[in-house]
């Protein structure tokens, strides 16, 4: 067991091994590559979902390669409740373990650019000749239609060519890209939905059906009215830095004992509830404070009064204080203020599941909370081929006919 150099609080999860999650029975087949596509499969295996790794051989899964601390910490994490099949793309055999295990399938994830699919001979068309009701989600960077389509498509991309990279940053300093893989997160959570909603729809008319998922026009729909506002103005909206473009109080602060705090005082009342909390009530009634649209003119006003009131306290004295008043505020945490916070702990926003390499190993909590047919933890992130027997099985393959396939290299 590799060494830990923390103490846990979270809450010890074993595996569940009943399944009351609300897509048990469906199949997903999920042939994606990194992020985006393991977050939707993510979802649909936590609530229930039989998910399968179709994983290229010989090394599966580029996202088994994303290491922290020698260990691939984002496959534990994303790929927990999933199943693995190493299956060799090129081989002779593939087409016709693809159509077996299509045969049997509700759900296919597939991440590659665009016309793929359909070179391997999997285009929609003929996936439905032979099950109609199946429902296929395709990943890409730039979508199945456009200019752009046939790019390679990484989340990096679409974050600088959406706006939101334009958005994000300092006052007066560059463009910043997200620290984490915000455009796939996005994507994967939009897909997991969409599936959803497709199987809703199959059940009501029997059909399956195609969906174009694409990276760009997933993180474009959490900018909000970008398009309008341009249209209104004229103007792309400024970098900001921690500030908001549309309400203010809103920022970090720094306290006097050196921690930060963030404040969204986005409505009237809460920015006046501020004012009056740190002795300022006078600025409810100023014309240059009174409305958001003239503290909005006046923010460097607005900032400065909020900031020197909070530079001369300590970080326990103004979370107290405004705690009390109602005023919203939350500490500005780290993973390792997470890791001894109370609400985290008794909500188990993270949970120590078992591990075989490191014993056991805290994850995110299945989101969000079903209390008639909850998520659960059912098994580790697998390893490559791991249930590649039981698969090829469950497909009509016997044991005989799949030894052959391991010995020629077509599944691991």
């Amino acid at each position: 067991m590799a060494p830990r150099n923390f103490s846990s609080n979270w809450k010890k999860a074993a595996f569940e091994t009943e399944n009351n999650g609300p897509l048990r029975g469906i199949r997903v087949l999920d042939m994606s590559r990194l992020v985006a596509g393991n977050m939707a499969s993510l979802q649909l295996a936590d609530f229930g979902a039989e998910v399968i790794k179709i994983e290229p051989l010989p090394t599966g899964d580029p996202l088994r390669s994303w290491r922290q601390g020698g260990e691939a910490t984002f496959w534990k994490v994303y790929a927990r409740n999933k199943k693995s099949l190493g299956l060799d793309f090129r081989s002779s055999d593939f087409p016709e373990i693809m159509n077996s295990l299509l045969k049997t399938a509700d759900v296919l994830i597939e991440s590659f650019r665009p016309g793929t699919l359909e070179h391997m001979g999997f285009g929609i068309q003929k996936i439905h000749s032979f099950n109609p009701g199946l429902i296929l989600l395709r990943v890409s960077g730039f979508g199945q239609s456009g200019p752009y389509s046939e790019r390679p498509g990484f989340g990096t991309l679409v974050e600088s060519m959406s706006g939101f990279a334009h958005r994000n940053g300092e006052f007066g300093g560059g463009p910043l890209l997200p620290p984490l893989a915000l455009a796939d997160m996005i994507s994967g959570l939009y897909g997991a939905n969409a599936v959803s909603m497709a199987l809703i729809a199959r059940g009501r008319d029997g059909c399956g059906q195609e969906i174009d998922l694409a990276l760009l026009d997933s993180i474009v729909s959490i900018l909000g009215p970008e398009a309008l506002d341009y249209s209104l103005t004229g103007r792309p909206k400024p970098r900001i830095g921690n500030q908001s473009n549309m309400a203010i109080p809103r920022n970090i602060y720094k306290t006097k004992d050196g921690y930060f705090l963030s404040i969204s005082a986005s409505t009237p009342q809460m920015a006046a509830r501020l004012f009056s909390t740190i002795g300022h009530e006078h600025m409810n009634n100023d014309d240059r404070f009174s409305t958001n649209d003239a503290r909005m003119k006046n923010r460097e006003m607005v900032d400065s009064v909020v900031s020197s009131w909070i530079a001369a306290r300590s970080r326990d004295e103004v979370m107290g204080v405004f705690v009390t008043a109602g005023v919203t505020i939350a500490p500005l945490y780290s993973i390792a203020d997470i890791c001894d916070d109370p609400h985290f702990i008794e909500r188990e926003i993270y949970s120590e599941i078992p591990d075989e390499e490191l014993g056991s190993i805290p994850m995110h909590k299945p989101v969000p909370t079903f209390y008639q047919t909850p998520a659960s933890f059912r098994m580790a992130a697998p390893k490559l081929g791991e249930h590649s027997q039981e698969i090829m099985q469950s497909a009509g393959f016997d044991k005989l006919t799949i030894e052959d396939f391991i010995k020629r290299g077509s599944v691991k």
